[in-house]
C-alpha cells in the first residue's frame, strides 16, 4: 500500500520532486529502514542524515527528503528538495492526520504512557486497523514522525506525548489534534524543570487545548489531581469527561486485584458492564492502566469484552518488566532477571519494587536490586532517591546496589545489611554485579535512561545475560 506519493509529499510539504516514486513508509534511521521506505535526513546536534541519504537508497528506499544534494548522490535519485527537512517531517505529519478519518487517541502522564499505547493499540487493534506510535517516540520530533507513518485507512490512531518542559504537550496536541486523551497519573517527574508538582499537571493537561467540544478526556480518578485536571478539560469545551480506578463512581471501576509473580487477575466494572481478565504483566499500576484502555473502548462506542481478551495476550516490553532467566550451571534452578533497564522515576521505582515483592527467589537464591540514577529531579534529587530506602525493606529486597552519584544518597539511607555496593559508572556496576549472582536469584535493573542512544542500566542487563555464556 502506498503510504506517500511524490505529488502527495510535494503537496504535503511544497518540496520538488526530482522524479516520480511512491512510498510504503518513513524512516529517520537507516538502521532500521526498510525497502520502500521515504528517508528523512534530519539534520541534529550529533549528526546531519543527509550523510546517510546514500545509504538509505542503497538500502531500498523508495526516496529521499533533502534540503540538498547529499555528497555522492546523483542529482537524478528519487529525492524530494525542500528548505528543512524537519519542517518537511512535521508538515508529512499534518497532511496525514488532516485526510484520516482515524479516531485519534492521545496519552500522556507522568508514568505509564508507553505501557498505555502499547495497550491500547492491542485493544483497539481486536476491533479494527491500528496505527500506533514506535517505541517512545513522544517528543518534538517523534509525534511527527509518528503521525506521517499513518495510513489513511487506519480505524485508530494512538499517540503517546511527553514533555519535560511547559508548552511542549501544547506544540505535540496541536499536531496530533485527539478526539481521545488518557492522563494516566501525575507524579515527580521532570521537577528539575518545574516548581511543583501542580505546575506538572497544568503541563500534561495541555493534552486538551487542541480538542473540541466532542473531545473525550479519561483521567485517573484516584489521582488527588483528578478535579483540576477535570476544570481544565471543561474550561476547553470537554462535555465527556471520565475517571478510571479504585474509587467510588469512577466509570471505570477495579473491583478487585490479584497479584501474583506471573501475571494480575482483574476484576472490573466499565460503565456497566462487569469484566474478569488476566493480565501477564504483574503490578497493580499495570491494571489500573489497563482499566484506562478499556474506558477509551468503550467511550468510543467499541467491545469492551474482545478489547480485554486482546488485553490477556500482551508480553512485557523490552525494558518495561520484561523476565529472562539465567543458567548459571542450575537448569532447574536459574536466575531470574527483570528488565526494568529503559527508565525510571520516583512512581516507577516504587510500582517496579512491588513486582519484586512478588517473586519468590528459588533455592538459595535472594532478591537484589540493581538500581541506576533517576534524572530530572531538581532540588529534591537528593531526597527522592534516599525514601527509597523504605519501599525497598518493605519489598523484602535482600541486597542493593546503587549506581551514579544521585544514588549515593539511596546507599547512605540503606541499612548496613541491604547495602551490596555502589559505583558511580554504570559499566563497571555491569562488571561487579555478574560475579556475585548464585542460581535462584533474582535480580531486577532499573533507572533513568540519559541522554545515550540505549539506556545507561541497560549495559547491566546485558552483562547479567553474558554470564548464562561464560565460562564460570
Amino acid at each position: 500500500m502506498i503510504l506517500w506519493s511524490s505529488t502527495d509529499a510535494e503537496k504535503a510539504t511544497g518540496g520538488r520532486a526530482t522524479c516520480e516514486w511512491a512510498a510504503r513508509g518513513v524512516s529517520i534511521d537507516t538502521r532500521t529502514l526498510e525497502p520502500g521506505d521515504l528517508f528523512i535526513a534530519l539534520t541534529g546536534n550529533a549528526q546531519d542524515g543527509h550523510a546517510y541519504v546514500r545509504q538509505a537508497l542503497d538500502k531500498g528506499a523508495a526516496a529521499a527528503i533533502v534540503s540538498h544534494l547529499p555528497e555522492g548522490v546523483d542529482e537524478n535519485a528519487p529525492l524530494l528538495v525542500v528548505p528543512d527537512t524537519f519542517a518537511a517531517l512535521r508538515a508529512l505529519g499534518g497532511a496525514a492526520r488532516a485526510r484520516t478519518g482515524a479516531k485519534i487517541i492521545g496519552v500522556t502522564g507522568s508514568v505509564g504512557k508507553t505501557g498505555t499505547k502499547e495497550m491500547l493499540a492491542a485493544a483497539f487493534g481486536a476491533l479494527g486497523r491500528v496505527h500506533a506510535s514506535g517505541k517512545s517516540f513522544n517528543n518534538h520530533w517523534g509525534v511527527p514522525f509518528s503521525l506521517a507513518g499513518m495510513e489513511a485507512g487506519a480505524d485508530t490512531g494512538i499517540f503517546e506525548m511527553g514533555m519535560n518542559h511547559a508548552g511542549e504537550i501544547a506544540d505535540l496536541t496541536a499536531q496530533v489534534r485527539p478526539d481521545l486523551a488518557i492522563i494516566t497519573t501525575i507524579a515527580p517527574v521532570h521537577l528539575e524543570h518545574f516548581s511543583s508538582i501542580d505546575e506538572i499537571a497544568q503541563a500534561k493537561a495541555e493534552i486538551f487545548d487542541s480538542m473540541g467540544p466532542e473531545g473525550i478526556a479519561v483521567l485517573n480518578a484516584d489521582d488527588g489531581f483528578f478535579h483540576a485536571l477535570a476544570d481544565r478539560a471543561q474550561a476547553r469545551g470537554l462535555k465527556r469527561i471520565y475517571g478510571f480506578g479504585e474509587s467510588e463512581g469512577a466509570d471505570a471501576r477495579m473491583i478487585e486485584c490479584l497479584e501474583a509473580a506471573n501475571g494480575t487477575r482483574v476484576k472490573a466494572r466499565i460503565f456497566e458492564k462487569d469484566l474478569v481478565f488476566t493480565l501477564k504483566t504483574p503490578g497493580r499500576h499495570i491494571a489500573m492502566n489497563a482499566l484506562a484502555v478499556l474506558l477509551a473502548v468503550a467511550a468510543l462506542g467499541g467491545d469492551v469484552v474482545r478489547a480485554a481478551r486482546a488485553l490477556e495476550d500482551i508480553e512485557p516490553l523490552p525494558g518495561r518488566g520484561r523476565r529472562e532467566t539465567i543458567d548459571l550451571g542450575d537448569p532447574k534452578n536459574p536466575v531470574i532477571l527483570i528488565d526494568e533497564s529503559y527508565n525510571a522515576s520516583p512512581a516507577a521505582m516504587r510500582a517496579a519494587f512491588k513486582v519484586l515483592a512478588l517473586v519468590d527467589p528459588g533455592r538459595g537464591g535472594r532478591r537484589i536490586a540493581v538500581l541506576g540514577d533517576m534524572y530530572e529531579l531538581g532540588p529534591d534529587a537528593a531526597r527522592l532517591h534516599a525514601e527509597l530506602a523504605l519501599p525497598l525493606k518493605a519489598a523484602n529486597v535482600d541486597l542493593v546496589y546503587t549506581c551514579g552519584p544521585l544514588m549515593k544518597n539511596l546507599h547512605d539511607s540503606l541499612p548496613p545489611e541491604l547495602r551490596a555496593g555502589h559505583r558511580d559508572d554504570h559499566v563497571e556496576m555491569g562488571r561487579i554485579v555478574p560475579e556475585v549472582l548464585v542460581p535462584g536469584d533474582v535480580v531486577m535493573v532499573k533507572g533513568s535512561r540519559g541522554g545515550g542512544e540505549k539506556p545507561r542500566m541497560q549495559v547491566v542487563v546485558e552483562a547479567l545475560r553474558a554470564t548464562s555464556r561464560r565460562e564460570r
